[in-house]
């Protein structure tokens, strides 16, 4: 249930509500707006007693939360979510362009790659550090070097950096290094990692995955919020079918669906729901014309050399026209 504050409530009569649902043993969690404050209430193990809310003073309104994720929908919070990464905002104002090669193989790659993409549109650099890879003989990532290269490359082009936290024992590491972690496809659901998402000081970015429904992919984002982060970014990176004319398929739907559903902002991944360097611009531009906050994109400048997902890394001159074509799409529709 959300409580809605009258706009003249003090701060002693939220205080008092919050002490309210506590003592019938919920969580509050209050959410300041605009105009007025909220006030979710969580973990009741059944129906909520409008009525007794009603009665306290200050309170305006009692809403029913009809979705199993509370407070990464838009009956908890009606305005969208900016997600501050330094000067940027991701969510609403500007199209976000993250871009990068798949995998930090050296610094001399690194800075090479990150000098171009900023060139030529990109405003945050990716680079895997540690690589889950599906083969084990498979390049697996530099590690702690690679996330050191991806501080130096912050460092000299001043772009924030995105990197993967693949398990519990590195994610402090990764949170030391990086400006967004993010949590891949395959550790959509690995509960004890979202967890520690949620108590972490820096924006997450959630991947969903290969077989997730939207409802579980925003469940598993209802697990960084209810930890205490606020600053999720949702990415939808393919799902898998019945296709062999690309890797996954790419859920256009889902991002008209996440926007009404929720308040987070999303974006998509079109190098890997592809697999395919050719259909990595198409589906870039249907991306920002169904409405999605920004893209993350895999480039290499030798990618027939790349040590992990060369055949869908753009080159640096497809890059820049992927950028022109596709901030002209988001002129039209904003």
């Amino acid at each position: 249930m959300l409580l809605v504050m009258d706009q003249k409530a003090t701060p002693e009569e939220v205080a008092a509500v919050v002490a309210a649902i506590e003592a019938r043993g919920y969580s509050a969690r209050p959410i300041p707006g605009g105009e007025r404050v909220a006030i979710g209430i969580l973990n009741n193990k059944g129906p909520v007693d409008a009525a007794f809310f009603l009665g306290l003073p200050g309170v305006r309104d009692a809403i029913p939360v009809t979705r199993p994720y509370k407070l990464v929908s838009r009956e908890f919070k009606p305005e969208d979510t900016l997600v501050q990464v330094g000067d940027l905002s991701i969510g609403t104002g500007a199209l976000t362009i993250i871009a990068g090669p798949c995998a930090i193989e050296s610094e001399s790659q690194a800075l090479t790659i990150a000098e171009q993409v900023k060139r030529k549109g990109a405003h945050l650099f990716r680079g895997g550090a540690f690589k889950p890879r599906t083969s084990p003989y498979s390049f697996q990532g530099l590690g702690e070097e690679g996330l050191k290269i991806l501080a130096r490359v912050r460092e000299k082009t001043g772009m924030p950096v995105v990197t993967e936290a693949m398990d519990f024992e590195t994610f402090d590491l990764v949170e030391h290094y990086t400006d967004v972690i993010q949590i891949g496809a395959r550790n959509m659901q690995n509960f004890s990692l979202l967890k520690r998402a949620g108590r972490a000081k820096k924006p997450v970015l959630l991947k969903r995955g290969m077989a997730a429904t939207i409802d579980e992919w925003l469940m598993a984002a209802e697990y960084i919020l209810e930890g205490g982060n606020p600053d999720v970014i949702l990415c939808e990176r393919g799902v898998r079918t019945f296709a062999h004319h690309s890797r996954n398929t790419l859920d256009l739907s889902a991002v008209p669906v996440v926007r009404k559903e929720s308040h987070l902002p999303i974006i998509t991944d079109p190098s890997h729901a592809a697999g395919r360097r050719d259909q990595v611009i198409p589906l870039s531009r249907a991306s920002v014309a169904v409405g999605a906050h920004g893209l993350m994109v895999e480039v290499h400048h030798a990618p027939d050399q790349a040590l992990s997902d060369g055949g869908q890394s753009l080159y640096p001159d497809q890059f820049e026209r992927l950028c022109r074509q596709v901030n002209s799409i988001y002129e039209v529709f904003k």
